[in-house]
């Protein structure tokens, strides 16, 4: 996936600092924005499957490439 319209760059931090990220640039985005997520810290998978549901964002999608997670939240 390729169109987003931010990007967190949260490589090297452990949980939960990924999710507290996320959170908080979910909330300076407009509804139905997406924003793309870098992570290295494996448990990140997990955590932003649950992450999403309960907070009714959209997991667009998830990636592993090399060593890093990637993810696409879109805003609800």
């Amino acid at each position: 996936m390729a169109d987003f319209d931010q990007e967190l760059d949260a490589r090297g931090l452990n949980c939960p600092l990924p999710i507290l990220r996320a959170k908080k640039a979910l909330n300076s985005i407009d509804s139905g924005k997406i924003l793309k997520i870098l992570s290295t810290d494996p448990g990140s998978v997990k955590d932003f499957e649950a992450f999403a549901k309960q907070t009714g964002n959209e997991l667009l999608s998830s990636a592993t490439v090399a060593d890093e997670f990637h993810f696409f939240l879109k805003k609800s």
